[in-house]
């Protein structure tokens, strides 16, 4: 079977878990990866032996044995490589969000379609078999027609000295906008948001966000960079839906599994995203990267996620963030 040949450009922490997750599918072969950052690159490559290696863009764009690039850089340096990935002839996977310009999508896919490559979102909740699970239960008449939705996600303070360098909505909401529009098919009316500047920055650390939809399914998403350290708690989240045949709920705080430890203190364990266990990958990550493969090698187009709905989400994300700095009800 001929291996599919990816390439990645933005080797920080994430772009390396997108390399150790190719690097566990047996169909898959890296052959490229690109990163800027001299002293990042050898810290990669003295862990990754064989990989062909660039740190300058214009080399990497050159190899014509590509099928497939993630984009892994940072969130407002996406568009160049993705047009030029797409312009090379090669399918592209650009991480979340896609970009925090409306018309930078928007050129995005138009690009995807008149080079006749897929452009396919980072959403990867969408592989993550809780998420799916409570997809596919809104769909089948088990829950029935959802009516609302409340999405949250905690991260730990310290992260937001790093990550306030986008504002909050696309830093965490982003994932969580998807989630809601996948869930309600349909398209938000209405916004109506709130932040808080707990430590002073320009963005918030604190925001709550409800998005009224076409449908008239209700969604609140709380996103914040609000847990201490101390809590041991990497991940802190909550998904509830009603639907007009019943309930879904699941939380990260006291379902995961813990390790308790002397030194360490209480550790919370990421066992669905992308986790090492028995020598081995796993997780919604690789699951999103092997289904984005096998589109490519069955010459289908990826519908488990959707441009454009990151694109609309793109324009949600937007009027959160108006809606909060404004005080305003925003409509769409």
């Amino acid at each position: 079977m001929k291996k599919i040949k990816v390439g990645i450009i933005g080797l920080g922490s994430w772009g390396e878990c997108h390399l150790e997750a190719y690097c566990s599918i047996p169909s898959v072969e890296v052959v490229a990866i690109c990163e800027n950052n001299k002293s990042r690159l050898e810290e990669i490559t003295a862990r990754y032996r064989g990989l062909d290696v660039y740190s300058n863009a214009e080399q990497f764009w050159e190899r014509d044995d590509i099928d497939l690039v993630s984009v892994v850089t940072y969130e407002k340096a996406h568009l160049e490589p993705v047009m030029r990935a797409l312009k090379s002839g090669k399918h592209v996977l650009v991480e979340k969000p896609v970009s925090t310009v409306l018309d930078e999508a928007i050129q995005m896919q138009e690009t995807a379609q008149q080079y006749g490559k897929f452009v396919a979102p980072g959403h990867l909740l969408r592989f993550d078999a809780r998420y799916a699970q409570i997809y596919e239960a809104l769909h089948d008449e088990g829950l029935g027609k959802p009516i609302s939705i409340y999405l949250k996600r905690s991260r730990e303070k310290k992260l937001f000295a790093t990550y306030q360098r986008t504002h909050t909505v696309f830093e965490l909401s982003v994932h969580d906008i998807d989630t809601a529009i996948w869930y309600a098919r349909s398209r938000v009316t209405k916004v109506k948001a709130y932040g808080r500047h707990a430590m002073g920055a320009d963005v918030p650390d604190i925001l709550w966000s409800c998005l009224e939809f076409e449908n008239g399914v209700l969604a609140v998403i709380e996103s914040n960079w609000m847990t201490p350290e101390r809590a041991g708690l990497a991940m802190d989240d909550c998904t509830e839906v009603i639907g007009e045949k019943g309930v879904a709920h699941f939380e990260t705080r006291n379902s995961g599994l813990q390790l308790w430890g002397d030194q360490s203190g209480r550790v919370s364990v990421d066992q669905h995203i992308h986790y090492r266990v028995g020598g081995k990958i796993h997780g919604a990550l690789k699951e999103q990267l092997e289904y984005l493969c096998e589109c490519i090698r069955m010459g289908v187009s990826p519908e488990r996620v959707s441009f454009p709905d990151a694109i609309h989400g793109i324009q949600v994300a937007h009027a959160i963030e108006q809606s909060a700095r404004t005080g305003q009800e925003i409509t769409l």
